[in-house]
């Protein structure tokens, strides 16, 4: 018997099946599943963000799901410290916690830590936009390499609000970020990372077929919903949640907004691909979660660490 309990971290792009087959862990492990979702944090932004079903939740218990209003600040340094907390809560019980969710910043942010850096400087800041603006492309990530040569190794070159943060922690607070990134660690756990990377052919068909789901199921009048209770919030600009807003707005017509939601979906699941490749020790399944074959990959892997 292992010292520390088990944590699973389930991650994989969206529309990969990680609600499927994390509800099928939990349910042979006697586990309960932290949500790792940026939008599904917030209370009716259901269809949007396919949150598991009533019934689902029912099956098993869920926690960092519809915690805030869609016009409450959620940063992910709020979700790691809730979800740390529903860790130590579920272990504590006896039970297995399985993380599961797209957002690679939360899931980050929840193993490694995030720093506590200086304040944004908005003065600063447009200095450093219009100095960009002056001197072309490549000037800023230029001058983060003489200021933080590591940060810049891992930040793109036309990444220009992260360029921006980088540089404005280096000019106002006492340390590069380089050297203060990450150092508040989850400890207590031992945590095993299984990762779902089904074939891009299909993961992309299905993404599609359910991005027409969600308009047929009322993504368009939610929105319309929360617009009147809430406004455009931030929250608002999430994936879907744009398009269709842009139905409402009048400038663009459904199947406009359908297509424009698909290719936005896919692109996101390109995105959190590269993301979650930068993950360390990941046990990938070649498949979608939701297949037999893929359950018991994981299934033995969970059982291999128990």
């Amino acid at each position: 018997m292992q010292s520390e309990p088990l944590v699973v971290g389930l991650l994989g792009p969206t529309g990969s099946g990680k609600t499927a087959l994390s509800l099928a862990l939990a349910e042979r492990f006697g586990g309960e599943i932290v949500s790792c979702d940026s939008v599904a944090v917030y209370r009716g932004m259901d269809v949007g963000s396919a949150k598991p079903s009533r019934e689902e939740r029912g099956r098993v218990r869920h926690h960092l799901i519809d915690v805030a209003d869609p016009d409450e600040p959620f940063t992910a340094g709020e979700y790691s410290r809730l979800a740390r907390a529903a860790m130590r809560e579920i272990a504590g019980r006896g039970k297995l916690p399985i993380v599961t969710g797209g957002t690679g910043l939360y899931l980050r942010a929840l193993t490694e830590g995030l720093f506590a850096g200086p304040a944004r400087q908005q003065e600063l800041r447009e200095r450093l936009r219009e100095s960009a603006s002056r001197r072309g492309g490549g000037w800023l990530h230029r001058m983060l390499t003489r200021l933080d040569p590591a940060s810049a190794a891992r930040i793109h070159a036309n990444d220009e609000p992260k360029l921006i943060r980088a540089i404005e922690v280096c000019m106002t607070g006492r340390r590069p970020m380089s050297e203060v990134l990450g150092r508040d660690p989850l400890t207590g756990f031992r945590l095993l990372r299984v990762g779902l990377n089904p074939p891009r052919a299909a993961l992309y068909e299905r993404l599609n077929q359910r991005c027409m789901k969600m308009f047929a199921a009322g993504l368009v009048e939610e929105t319309r919903g929360l617009l009147a209770q809430y406004g455009p919030v931030k929250a608002m600009d999430s994936l879907g949640y744009r398009q269709a807003r842009s139905v409402l707005d009048g400038s663009a017509t459904e199947q406009e907004a359908i297509a424009a939601a698909q290719q936005g979906h896919r692109n996101y699941a390109k995105r959190q691909l590269t993301w979650f490749r930068r993950e360390p020790d990941v046990h990938w399944i070649e498949g979608f979660g939701d297949e037999l074959s893929s359950a018991r990959v994981a299934a033995e892997l969970v059982q291999a660490n128990w």
